[in-house]
């Protein structure tokens, strides 16, 4: 069962726990937990930019480097396989560059930005449990030179991912 599944069905038992307890002892959260909960099991860093499609984007001169989100890793379970761009090769933001799979699903994965793929981060052909176990350091999946600036601005801040994620986390 995922993080957000078991926060749910937490969520759950929470709610009814409040609405079953007497007048004598009334159940009063000073916070809300449904919030708390979600951003409790998704790192966000701040100095990133993020897809809605849950890929985040490090900008380092024209040089983006790009990854999945720690949401993103949580959702899909353990990473058996990661298919990445060549070298050399050109991507376009919104459109597919990979595919990862988990034990649970294979999902397509899709480039926040567009230029030519300048490295990947051949580590995970052996080793793609980095992606859940340091998705924004050692599970980062390729570099590419910017063909467009722009494509950065139609991305994601860290709080309005978190919200994006919290949200998500709902359905």
């Amino acid at each position: 069962m995922s993080l957000a599944r078991s926060g749910r069905a937490l969520l759950g038992q929470f709610s009814q726990l409040s609405r079953g307890a007497s007048s004598q002892y009334p159940v009063q959260a000073s916070w809300n937990f449904k919030d708390a909960l979600a951003r409790s099991y998704a790192t966000v860093l701040s100095d990133l930019k993020y897809a809605k499609s849950h890929e985040w984007v490090k900008q380092e001169g024209d040089v983006a480097t790009i990854g999945i989100s720690d949401f993103a890793q949580e959702e899909l379970g353990d990473i058996v396989y990661v298919e990445l761009p060549e070298p050399g090769s050109n991507v376009t933001a919104g459109e597919t560059f990979g595919v990862v799979e988990s034990v649970k699903a294979a999902s397509d994965v899709y480039s926040p930005i567009s230029g030519e793929v300048t490295e990947v981060n051949e580590a995970l052909v052996d080793e793609p449990a980095k992606v859940n176990s340091d998705p924004f350091s050692g599970g980062w999946m390729f570099k590419a030179k910017l063909s467009y600036s722009g494509d950065l601005d139609k991305l994601l801040d860290s709080g309005a991912y978190e919200k994006h994620c919290e949200s998500a986390g709902d359905h």
